[in-house]
């Protein structure tokens, strides 16, 4: 009996529409999300005043939640690279965005709360769209793209 191959699960894009060169650049934006989240992580304990000044008032902790954020980002960062975490490194992304896009808005509403704020003010707003950004990013590192399984079957 002959045997044929066939794909049983697509959910996001037929075959024929993904190319290597599409594979290659989803690749390539991982491996930079994760160099760029893995950096940012970094560098709240590099320069932890900056991301405490930024923390907005009212919010507890700013010295732990400085940390917790830069910890999740270094982890996010790394989880996705690793085949068996990327879908949990990508929610868990994607959840730090949102929560941290409450000391965006903070910076473009009140950067003269923020001492030694060196950021054009224009510069804060603008900002505030790039987290949507950010987060599709993550998005289609962590879960876009082709997801088949092929299996061999029966004519």
């Amino acid at each position: 009996m002959p045997t044929s191959m066939a794909i049983i699960k697509l959910p996001l894009m037929p075959a024929a529409a993904i190319s290597p060169s599409m594979i290659d650049a989803k690749r390539i934006l991982r491996w930079t999300a994760a160099v760029v989240f893995i950096a940012a992580g970094a560098n709240h304990f590099i320069v932890p005043g900056f991301y405490r000044k930024i923390v907005p008032p009212g919010f507890p902790r700013p010295r732990v939640l400085v940390a917790v954020s830069g910890v999740c980002e270094i982890l996010g960062g790394g989880g996705l690279l690793l085949t068996p975490l990327r879908k949990i490194a990508g929610w868990g992304l994607i959840a730090l965005l949102i929560a941290v896009f409450p000391a965006n808005i903070h910076m473009a509403v009140s950067p003269e709360k923020i001492p030694d704020m060196k950021f054009p003010h224009w510069a804060l707003w603008a900002r505030l769209p790039m987290q949507f950004v950010l987060i599709a990013w993550v998005w289609f590192a962590a879960f876009a793209g082709p997801k088949t399984k092929i299996h061999e079957g029966r004519d």
